[in-house]
């Protein structure tokens, strides 16, 4: 099952965010609420009872997706002194 399937970007629905398909949940609120800290299960069932584990793990696999196809420029920081 890759992201593609569970994910969906249209236009007309969240300004174009990346959505979970069939809903209006972003991936965005899906890995903020990971990034706080909470798991499958509390997203589940505190914030998004629609969603399921394979929904989240799509959040995943969609963000790890754009973070290895996105081509980075590292540029050489300065120490101040």
């Amino acid at each position: 099952m890759n992201a593609d399937s569970r994910i969906s970007v249209r236009k007309d629905v969240c300004h174009g965010k990346p959505c979970v398909r069939g809903t209006r949940i972003m991936v965005e609120q899906v890995l903020d609420l990971l990034e706080a800290g909470k798991s499958f299960d509390e997203i589940k069932e505190d914030y998004f009872a629609e969603l399921t584990t394979d929904d989240i793990k799509a959040c995943l696999r969609f963000a790890r997706q754009l973070v290895q196809n996105e081509e980075i420029h590292v540029t050489e920081e300065r120490l101040a002194g």
